[in-house]
């Protein structure tokens, strides 16, 4: 059997170049997804085209349809809002479980991925500190020590994905999320469970109030 990293890889490509088009407007909503003219586009297979398809129905931004294709879905500013209700709530939760079942261990890699993250801030790389972003927020979420809230975190933060990445593209929002992490690694050393779960409350809830930006855009791409 022929390994599928490389084609994984090529979904992840295909799937980020999409979003970032679906962002800048350049499709708008309703618009069909040409699998044959992406593939070619990008020197791909139809496989992994299909494959970036389905990762982005997961965060709502692809709508599929039976015989008809892939369609570009621009998500409305009620249902972002309170896709990011839900996921602070999670987080808290996560949060304050995890401040009473946090190991060492798993404190100095939280600290470990804020020292990567204020690498990336220095270089004003987005996009690497989205990543360290990522792997911070599952590892509160594994140290809650609750598998099935995990998992459910897991699933929304796939879902919100494209756009908690696109805020931190906002001017001075790395550096305000990097505060907003050692504020919760803070909380969860002193096991302070009500510090833990607002702190990490807070930074969710600023993230889907920086999308009035993100919905105005929408709005301009869509007209």
């Amino acid at each position: 059997m022929e390994p599928t990293a490389p084609q994984d890889t090529q979904a992840d490509r295909v799937a980020a170049a999409l979003e970032g088009l679906i962002f800048d407007g350049v499709f708008s909503d309703g618009d069909r997804l040409d699998e044959v003219r992406i593939a070619e586009q990008y020197g791909v297979s139809r496989t992994p085209v299909r494959e970036a398809f389905q990762r982005l129905a997961q965060s709502g931004l692809v709508r599929q349809l039976p015989r008809r294709g892939a369609f570009v879905r621009q998500p409305g500013p009620i249902e972002l809002i309170e896709m990011f209700e839900v996921m602070a709530e999670l987080e808290a939760a996560a949060a304050r479980l995890a401040a009473g079942r946090i190991t060492d261990e798993a404190l100095d890699l939280l600290k470990d991925l804020n020292r990567r993250s204020d690498d990336a801030v220095r270089e004003r790389d987005a996009d690497r500190y989205y990543d360290e972003n990522e792997r911070f927020h599952a590892a509160v979420y594994a140290q809650s020590g609750n598998g099935f809230l995990e998992r459910e975190c897991l699933r929304l933060q796939r879902r919100l994905r494209p756009f908690r990445r696109r805020q931190l593209r906002l001017r001075g929002r790395l550096r305000q999320s990097l505060g907003e992490h050692r504020a919760i690694v803070a909380a969860l050393e002193d096991g302070d469970a009500t510090a833990a779960a607002d702190a990490i409350r807070a930074h969710v809830t600023v993230q889907g109030e920086k999308f009035h930006h993100l919905i105005a855009s929408l709005r301009q791409a869509a007209e």
